[in-house]
């Protein structure tokens, strides 16, 4: 026969022990209530249950007791629990319920974030040195046995890559060629050399603006699209699963991406290269009044075979980058869908400042060689 609810204190006013005896059920929890809010500890307090006597414990009792060691918690006292029977353990463990969760730790400063950095640059460089030798291997290999090549893939990621942003390459560019040729004749007209709009335009889009605002939108269309989608993969365990079917990840999901990016993109270049000198064209025949055949002239008559040669291999090198990138912060990912959105953001971020640097770099190059 189970005993009924009972209780004794015992200890001083600082250090007190509420031994509880019998069945803590609905039934009985109101007067248990009474008693032990009125013995809830304050401040520098400490009150003590024991259970050791406990024949049954309900889930109203032990909500009673995460009640009031939530109060005296706020109260700056406390409670704990002592000397416990089977039976109480097995319905505090039953019932467990955790602590309010701890306020988050304040973002890091400007020196701690810039810690941070120099000390996480290292190992991301060596990570993204071993996934483009690792990148790069593969693609040399899958080249050279034609069994290993995934052309399939390659032409779905090129259709995707090149083929679909041709429309928002032509049009940047050709705005980019007319903006150019309008600012330059702006300046030379002073000079009554207008005919010279179509050299600077035809030299600045193709070794400059046109490889750049390729390279830079195909990093936000398509680098980004690339990081997502390994990342989403990775995050779905699909990357696992290729290694466990015995497929090499970078071969199967690498190498069709960067051999695409590596041969659209500077088929893009030719095509930005082609509608930037054509809006500088319509600006010098129909705003300048140069004849057709002439600005056509002054304009092959600029270029050389350097220039263009300057553009692509720009172009190459940018593609190179960005398929790199791209598939770095995919692979690396972790967690869930926000960290996929986080890392997609990151290769952006990332491919641009690459290929900036990349840019500033080749024209010092070019400039002292060439």
């Amino acid at each position: 026969m189970a005993r009924e609810l009972d209780w004794q204190v015992s200890g001083d006013e600082g250090r007190r022990t509420l031994a509880v005896a019998g069945v803590v059920d609905r039934a009985h929890t109101p007067r248990l209530a009474e008693q032990l809010l009125a013995l809830l500890p304050g401040h520098g307090a400490r009150l003590t249950l024991d259970l050791s006597q406990v024949e049954a414990l309900d889930g109203s009792a032990v909500a009673l007791l995460v009640h009031a060691w939530r109060e005296s918690t706020r109260s700056g006292g406390q409670l704990v629990i002592g000397a416990a029977s089977e039976a109480a353990r097995r319905s505090l463990t039953l019932y467990r319920t955790r602590e309010d969760p701890p306020a988050p730790p304040p973002p890091p400063g400007f020196l701690e974030g810039l810690g941070d950095l120099a000390l996480s640059l290292p190992v991301a460089a060596r990570d993204l040195a071993q996934l483009a030798a690792d990148t790069t291997f593969a693609l040399g290999r899958a080249l050279g046995r034609p069994t290993r090549r995934r052309l399939g893939a390659a032409i779905e990621q090129a259709y995707h890559i090149g083929y679909r942003a041709l429309p928002i390459v032509a049009l940047i560019c050709f705005l980019v060629g007319l903006t150019l040729a309008f600012q330059s004749a702006y300046q030379l007209q002073q000079f009554g050399a207008a005919i010279f709009v179509a050299n600077l335009t035809a030299i600045s889009v193709i070794r400059e603006m046109g490889p750049l605002m390729t390279a830079i939108l195909v990093a936000g269309r398509s680098g980004s699209a690339i990081a997502a989608e390994v990342a989403t993969m990775k995050v779905a365990e699909e990357v696992d699963a290729l290694q466990v079917m015995g497929l090499d990840a970078i071969e199967y999901l690498a190498v069709p991406r960067l051999l695409a990016i590596l041969v659209t993109v500077p088929v893009l270049t030719v095509g930005a290269d082609l509608v930037g000198v054509l809006g500088g064209f319509i600006v010098g025949t129909f705003y300048l009044d140069i004849s057709p055949i002439a600005y056509l002239n002054q304009t092959l008559d600029s270029l050389g075979p350097k220039d263009l040669l300057t553009g692509l291999t720009k172009s190459v090198v940018f593609a190179w980058g960005i398929g790199l990138i791209g598939l770095y912060y995919g692979f690396r990912v972790r967690g869930g869908a926000a960290e996929v959105g986080r890392m997609t953001t990151a290769s952006v971020v990332a491919a641009i400042f690459f290929i900036i640097v990349a840019d500033c770099l080749f024209s010092v190059l070019f400039y002292i060689v060439l």
